[in-house]
């Protein structure tokens, strides 16, 4: 049998768990470091703290801008979705009968 492709939805968990991950690992460096006064460490641990808080911040906007498109695109959809039932109630009728014929078919044998 072949193996079924991950959704987009695991992949972006997924994606999410990694990020976290590596977030989480970066605090810790930075915090574990904290104590070394060298001025290199300093630098390091400035130059990691902002990287990340920008890392984040991008990573935000794109989820957000993701977010904002897939809804509009949703929306885009359902209109004309809507627009076509109106337009053709009778076959949007009967596209919904056969519809529903197969689906109390398939329960029907179980």
């Amino acid at each position: 049998m072949a193996k079924r492709q991950p959704t987009y939805s695991t992949q972006a968990d997924q994606l999410k768990d990694d990020l976290r991950h590596l977030s989480e690992t970066v605090e810790e460096l930075v915090n574990a470091t904290a104590k070394d006064a060298s001025g290199e460490m300093n630098d390091l641990r400035t130059r990691a703290e902002r990287r990340l808080k920008d890392t984040r911040a991008r990573l935000e906007a794109r989820g957000e801008r993701i977010y904002d498109e897939t809804r509009d695109s949703l929306t885009h959809q359902v209109d004309a979705c809507d627009r076509y039932v109106h337009e053709n109630p009778w076959t949007s009728i009967g596209i919904g009968a056969a519809a529903g014929m197969v689906v109390g078919m398939l329960l029907g044998r179980r």
